[in-house]
C-alpha cells in the first residue's frame, strides 16, 4: 500500500470547505483542577488556515466564503472530519458548520 505525505500547504480544501486548526484543549478548570483526557470537552473554537474557492450557485458563478485565511472561528462541536497532521490537529469543515468569527 502506497503511503501519502500530507502538510497544511497540500491540503486544498474544495468548494466551500474550510481547513481550521484547532485551539488547543483547556488542561484544567477555572478552579485549578487538572482535567484527565476522558472529561474533556472537544474544542468549538479554531483559526482558519486554508479556505476552499466557495459554493457553486445555480448560474455556475460561485460564492465567496464570508471567512478568510487567519480568522478564528466558531463551529458546531460535532460537525467536519478530524484530520492530524504533524501532530497537530485540524477539522476540516463545511462554511455552513461556522456559526461565528471570535475576535
Amino acid at each position: 500500500m502506497a503511503t501519502v505525505s500530507l502538510s497544511v500547504s497540500t491540503v486544498k480544501p474544495l468548494a466551500d470547505r474550510i481547513f481550521v486548526k484547532i485551539s488547543p484543549q483547556e488542561e484544567k478548570t477555572a478552579g485549578g483542577i487538572l482535567l484527565p483526557d476522558t472529561a474533556k470537552e472537544k474544542p468549538q473554537v479554531g483559526e482558519v488556515v486554508q479556505v476552499g474557492p466557495g459554493k457553486r450557485n445555480d448560474d455556475g458563478s460561485r460564492t465567496e466564503p464570508e471567512v478568510k485565511v487567519g480568522d478564528r472561528v466558531l463551529y458546531s462541536k460535532y460537525a467536519g472530519t478530524d484530520i492530524k497532521l504533524s501532530n497537530e490537529d485540524y477539522v476540516l469543515l463545511s462554511e455552513k458548520d461556522i456559526l461565528a468569527i471570535v475576535n
